[in-house]
């Protein structure tokens, strides 16, 4: 019993990293100035669950101490190993680019007490698929530190010697890059700026995005109920809202129709006033499916009262992963949108990119890790075919940039979770 209690409060505290990384809430300094923030496998554990605010607040993670390097290491020589499932037509000879292989800058706060260990599972995915798929590419690491300055004096460095620019990591650092005018050349950013409307000429984003998960699974749902009624359960942490705030929007714009239900929770436990007045909902007006905007200790607590019955959609944050000899009955038929490295690792993309050594990594950091693979295959298709449009089929989701905005659209892998395993969805049109 023991045993179990730490894993769900180990699940929650991790929750707190994700959310700092991928939504804009955290409670490990990342607002100052370095917060992580982006509109939110088969070795992996439960523990980590995924997105949450300053209410799952991470415990103090150990120092981290970065290995020792230069602000700007020797330039990595790829091998010439072309990716199965990223074919594409032969690179232009040197001599149109200019002599020698494509310089790429990999941005990140390696220097950074708080973000050191995130920035470091991106460089070790980021390598991973150097190694694999690398070439014509030489990459140089570039560590900062906590703040967006020296992020953006480190990017001015590096646009002097380079042909493309992977980062920065943190949200301030992309908002400040994208508002101030730097942008110089490619730029594959790892976090969605702060900034509306359009971006620099040349930026690229590849973060990942919890509003995108929820619109992504409400087409999905849209599509497997098509006369349906929705009921959205959402938490009150900030990134909950926005994540049904999107589903809402997207599921409105199919001629859809649905209503909220704000599952308050506090220290990880959701109320159980609010959860004993939904289950009183569901039995006397039952939808036709329900969205989650809780992390999956909350959707645990949620579904184990209110049973397994009706259809029910979550973007990763609801993940539970897949540690072995672990499964959870009450989610079981759970619908889930996530990375395929986390919820497909059968996909043959997947599959060709080794696994990090720590078998126990969280799935915030194995998101991260994901994320590295695909921005160096992003950085490459920019280096070596500029302004051309190009189609990945990565491992954080199926890829498309655009030749004239540059703009990155991905989808996401879809799969049903039972019995600790995940089987494939139809992916739909």
């Amino acid at each position: 019993m023991l045993i179990k209690k730490l894993k769900a409060l180990g699940a929650g505290l991790a929750t707190g990293l994700t959310v700092a990384l991928l939504t804009g809430c955290t409670t490990v300094s990342l607002d100052e100035p370095q917060r992580l923030c982006a509109p939110g496998g088969a070795n992996t554990s439960p523990r980590s669950g995924d997105y949450a605010c300053p209410e799952y607040a991470p415990p103090p993670a150990p120092a981290y101490v970065p290995p020792p390097r230069e602000v700007e290491s020797a330039p990595v020589q790829t091998a010439p190993i072309q990716l199965p499932g990223h074919e594409s037509p032969n690179p232009p000879p040197a001599a149109a680019r200019g002599a020698g292989p494509v310089r790429v800058a990999l941005l990140l706060p390696m220097n950074s007490p708080s973000l050191g260990a995130a920035a470091d599972a991106v460089r070790a995915g980021f390598m991973a698929s150097a190694e694999r798929d690398g070439a014509g590419i030489a990459v140089d690491l570039v560590a900062t530190g906590d703040s967006a300055d020296d992020a953006l004096a480190a990017y001015s460095r590096a646009a002097a010697s380079h042909d493309v620019i992977v980062g920065p990591l943190a949200r301030p650092a992309v908002s400040a890059l994208a508002s101030g005018g730097a942008v110089s050349l490619p730029t594959v950013a790892l976090n969605h700026p702060e900034v509306r409307g359009s971006l620099p000429r040349g930026m690229v984003v590849a973060g990942l995005s919890i509003e995108d998960e929820a619109r992504q699974a409400a087409d999905w749902a849209a599509r497997e109920h098509p006369q349906g009624r929705v009921l959205i359960l959402t938490g009150n942490a900030a990134w909950a809202q926005r994540a049904a705030g999107a589903f809402e929007a997207r599921w409105s714009e199919l001629g859809h129709t649905g209503q909220r239900s704000n599952l308050p929770s506090s220290d990880g436990r959701v109320d159980p006033l609010a959860i004993s007045e939904l289950k009183t909902r569901l039995e006397i007006d039952p939808p036709a499916l329900l969205f989650a905007a809780l992390d999956v200790n909350e959707l645990r607590q949620v579904r184990a009262q209110t049973g397994t019955a009706i259809p029910l959609y979550t973007g990763g944050a609801g993940n539970p992963g897949r540690a072995p000899g672990t499964a959870y009955a009450e989610l079981n038929g759970l619908r889930v949108v996530d990375l395929p490295w986390l919820i497909r690792p059968d996909n043959p993309a997947v599959m060709v990119y080794p696994r990090p050594i720590d078998s126990e990594q969280s799935l915030t950091m194995s998101r991260l890790y994901a994320l590295g693979i695909d921005a160096f295959l992003v950085a490459r298709e920019l280096g070596l075919r500029p302004g051309s449009p190009f189609i990945i089929d990565g491992v954080t989701g199926h890829l498309e940039v655009d030749a004239g905005s540059q703009r990155l659209r991905r989808r996401e892998a879809m799969a049903v979770y039972r019995d600790g395993n995940f089987e494939a969805a139809n992916a739909g049109p």
